[in-house]
């Protein structure tokens, strides 16, 4: 007897998203060739006419979408959202989607097949398209492009279009080398490393929970685009006040939480440490980093070297 395909749970969450863009990425999943989904529309307080957008589309498609929001439609953050839509879903599987990107049509299906096929991978993701020609202008078309993944760390090369072991992923997610977005997970991997992080309410949301996927799980990386990623002014990263400045706060927060959640579970692997040293230094002391990597002073925790490690923790931490 043939079993039916995996129910997905699909999580978008928006606070103020507008209607073009929110429509189209509402759209882009009621595309799907896949037909085993759910949609949850997740409302993060939103004060424009988002909300009554959601609520129009689970009354047209009541068996296939639901709409959510906190008590009291308070604005929580990303993080607490997303998690009140995991919460909420019913789903094998659980993939997100920002409501001003778009899937194409063939999402769910190619990455439902790569994880039935795979069962020891926890996710599966590929590169995203740098999405500036939604616009029409020429110009715009011409700036599209593809952020492939990488998946080499030194000396260690893997081929795209396989499962890659952890650390593997988590030694180049740290340090900005690859970026993860539009990825397909099991629930069951979800609740083990706890969803997503509350106190990170906007930036730096999406790399902790990877972070924690990719540090202990198998994650299956392809060559298939499925996510295009709009670029807009209105966007959360291009709307930030004073952005430099807060994307070096964030960035220390981000690696802060590293430190203390490396250290909680105490992890042993000498090059997750090292990688996070290496990228806490660049981060707080640039110019230490940098003469470091031009004198090729190498970071280890052995020997007597390990003095040297325990001298720069308190640097970084200062």
């Amino acid at each position: 007897m043939m079993t039916s395909k995996p129910l997905i749970s699909c999580i978008i969450i928006f606070f103020n998203a507008g209607e073009k863009f929110f429509v189209e990425a509402i759209e882009s999943v009621l595309a799907q060739t896949y037909e085993n989904w759910e949609l949850l529309l997740v409302d993060d307080g939103s004060t424009d006419c988002s909300t009554d957008i959601a609520i129009s589309y689970t009354q047209k498609y009541p068996e296939k979408v639901r709409y959510l929001e906190h008590e009291e439609h308070q604005n929580c953050g990303m993080s607490a959202t997303r998690n009140l839509g995991i919460r909420h879903a019913k789903g094998e599987y659980i993939t997100f989607l920002d409501a001003d990107d778009i899937w194409i049509p063939q999402t769910l299906e190619e990455q439902a097949a790569i994880l039935g096929s795979h069962p020891e991978a926890a996710m599966v993701y590929g590169p995203i398209q740098w999405w500036y020609s939604w616009t029409g202008n020429p110009k715009d078309m011409r700036r599209d492009f593809l952020d492939t993944p990488i998946v080499s760390f030194k000396d260690s090369k893997v081929q795209i279009d396989t499962v890659v072991q952890p650390p593997t992923l988590f030694l180049l997610l740290l340090p900005m080398k690859i970026y993860i977005s539009g990825m397909l997970v099991r629930r069951q991997v979800i609740e083990k490393v706890g969803g997503f992080e509350e106190t990170f309410r906007g930036l730096y949301e999406d790399q902790v929970f990877c972070a924690k996927v990719c540090l202990q799980f198998p994650v299956f990386v392809a060559s298939k685009c499925w996510y295009k990623y709009r670029q807009h002014p209105n966007s959360c990263c291009n709307t930030a006040t004073d952005r430099k400045a807060k994307e070096y706060t964030a960035r220390l927060n981000f690696l802060n939480w590293v430190y203390q959640y490396l250290s909680v579970h105490d992890v042993k692997d000498s090059r997750v440490w090292r990688v996070f040293m290496e990228e806490k230094l660049r981060v707080v002391h640039p110019i230490l980093y940098f003469g470091s990597r031009k004198l090729k002073i190498k970071i280890s925790i052995a020997g007597i070297e390990k003095i040297f490690f325990k001298q720069l923790l308190r640097w970084v931490n200062d």
